[in-house]
């Protein structure tokens, strides 16, 4: 699996990325939002380059000019709820996509920390040669990305799979380059180093889905 750490360098990226993290203004549940989808819009950017492309002569009001367009066709997936702001980010930019949107949580049939991955919801069009943007803003344990994966091959087979997130663990990326084919990429804005004994990232920014539309029973 490639890997495109893209806080390793520089950018404003880091600006958003910081105030995803911080407690007193990720309270403000619009602007966390909003955070999550211009870094969505900054990943997809920056992956659009790495996209096939072709030439197309576009007519103006005082002659034509040859540009180069994407020419895959792609499906973006996200998982659901946390994934929506992310998801709209890419959307602003592949505003031609297909959707998909596929529910993933953690169940834990015990009461512990120990848990399953549930799927139960699927909507997507055919993923058949084309390419899938698996979208999930925290890559913990890479569990639910595994499952996802899992739930969606009976759709198709994919030309190629992207997979788009905020904040990623390294011990979750290790998990899904077992489980993806080796031309997976993953396309990231931060990896922490550590998870806690509930399987969350640390220092993370806690869980994301209750940041952008508050807590769940």
């Amino acid at each position: 699996m490639k890997i495109h750490h893209l806080s390793q360098e520089n950018s404003i990226l880091n600006k958003f990325l910081a105030e995803i993290r911080d407690v007193s203004i990720q309270k403000d549940s619009m602007r966390f939002r909003r955070n999550i989808e211009r870094i969505g819009e900054i990943l997809g950017y920056e992956l659009s380059k790495n996209l096939t492309y072709h030439h197309t002569v576009t007519t103006t009001p005082l002659g034509e000019k040859t540009i180069n367009l994407p020419e895959e066709d792609i499906v973006l997936c996200s998982i659901l709820r946390a994934g929506l702001p992310l998801h709209n980010g890419l959307l602003n930019y592949f505003d031609a996509a297909e959707n998909a949107f596929i529910s993933a949580y953690r169940y834990h049939p015990n009461n512990d920390e120990a848990f399953d991955i549930v799927v139960e919801y699927f909507a997507s069009p055919s993923i058949d040669n084309k390419v899938v943007f698996l979208i999930d803003p925290m890559l913990a344990t890479g569990k639910s990305l595994e499952a996802v994966y899992e739930g969606i091959k009976k759709f198709g087979t994919p030309k190629k799979i992207y997979i788009i997130s905020v904040i990623g663990s390294y011990d979750g990326i290790a998990h899904l380059e077992k489980c993806f084919p080796e031309t997976t990429e993953l396309w990231i804005a931060a990896i922490d180093n550590d998870l806690n004994d509930k399987g969350y990232i640390v220092p993370g920014l806690g869980d994301a889905g209750d940041l952008a539309f508050g807590s769940k029973l």
